[in-house]
């Protein structure tokens, strides 16, 4: 959010003061774990919210319990990343609360987004630390979406198009996801192994073009939407938006201290050489200086095709690989299968947090434990 509108924000509620509180806070759900917890830091002292996708769980396809879908109906406003992590719940948001506010944190212009990398091993990335790193995000983003390298939605405002999840399904957790683009400028070779990669993959519902969803892992991000949440709740409950104003400001301090703990865990590391089991880290790595060599799946939704795993045995064979870093909801086997015979360390990483209680308290010690196993691993 812009200084601007957070004086305005703030000027809005001192002239609204005099006025007495609504009777009850908004009733606010959250879609995962980590929004969850950046709505909670806001609304501390006035409310709680309610967490939508259970922990442990894949947000990209997800049966409903009936409280959750309970809160969802009762909820006015709905914070949520977007219809790119969780394509299901934008059917359902139609569905189960047609009348909600709805904010979708990665249309905000405030959002700092990236492309999502294709292929089994990743190319050469700028991974520069600190603001010097972010001050290149976006101007990198324009060139490639002049390019037509990839299909990035406009920002400018409003929520994405979401054409490309009409035909998601809901209903099960390992919904299958639909074929994927190619991006027209990978080499020949290239596309062959996707080829066989997208047929594997063929009927899965999660596209892969365009913004990488995992936007939370940068905690530049995380500062910017509590400033956005702050404001949209200061909307809807005048009387509070000191409150939510004054908790963002604090939540967004505790986020400073926690990258600085971070750079300094973590300071050295960016030579180290590591394959994720799927790409859900990017955002992480160009704040903290670090980058991957590869994923093992496309997603954590889809198991990797033959040509895939080839490809990165290649990868392996040719460059020393430090550590492979799999997710407690996925069994280390497809690691133990690829990096069998060499010397890189498998140890466990997680994107979602899920050992992480859920709450105020999450989204700091989420970003700290990403980088207490990236420290493991060097």
């Amino acid at each position: 959010m812009s200084i601007r509108a957070v004086t305005l924000a703030l000027a809005g509620a001192a002239s609204l003061a005099a006025l007495p509180a609504r009777a009850e806070p908004p009733k606010v759900a959250a879609d995962i774990a980590p929004v969850h917890s950046l709505v909670a830091q806001v609304m501390a002292g006035v409310g709680k919210p309610e967490l939508i996708v259970r922990p442990g769980a894949s947000p990209h396809g997800y049966a409903l319990r009936p409280s959750e879908a309970g809160a969802l109906q009762d909820a006015d406003l709905v914070v949520w990343i977007g219809p790119e992590l969780t394509p299901w719940l934008d059917r359902s948001l139609d569905t189960l609360a047609p009348e909600a506010a709805r904010l979708a944190l990665l249309a905000q212009d405030e959002t700092r987004t990236r492309p999502f990398r294709t292929g089994a091993t990743f190319a050469a990335h700028y991974h520069g630390t600190g603001e010097d790193a972010h001050g290149h995000e976006h101007e990198d983003h324009e060139q490639e979406h002049e390019s037509g390298e990839h299909g990035h939605e406009d920002h400018a405002g409003g929520e994405h198009a979401h054409g490309d999840h009409e035909d998601a399904d809901h209903g099960h957790d390992d919904d299958a996801h639909d074929d994927h683009a190619h991006d027209e400028d990978h080499a020949h070779d290239e596309e062959h192994a996707h080829d066989e990669e997208h047929a594997h993959d063929e009927g899965h519902a999660h596209d892969h073009t365009g913004t990488d969803p995992h936007a939370w892992l940068d905690p530049a991000n995380g500062k910017a939407w509590l400033d956005v949440i702050a404001a949209e709740l200061s909307r809807a409950d005048p009387g509070n938006a000191g409150t939510y104003l004054s908790n963002a400001a604090d939540a967004k301090a505790e986020i400073d201290a926690t990258v600085a703990d971070i750079e300094a865990r973590l300071d050295g590391m960016g030579d180290l050489s590591f394959v994720v089991f799927h790409d859900a880290y990017q955002y992480f790595e160009a704040r903290f200086g670090l980058s991957a060599a590869g994923a093992i799946s496309l997603s954590d939704a889809t198991d990797p095709s033959p040509a895939r795993i080839a490809e990165l045995r290649e990868m392996v064979a040719a460059r020393g690989i430090d550590c492979a870093f799999a997710e407690p909801q996925f069994a280390p086997g497809v690691l133990e299968a690829v990096f069998s015979g060499t010397e890189a360390e498998i140890s466990v990483i997680d994107p979602m947090g899920t050992e992480i209680a859920p709450g105020p308290d999450f989204y700091p010690a989420l970003l700290r434990s990403v980088a207490d196993s990236v420290a493991r691993c060097g």
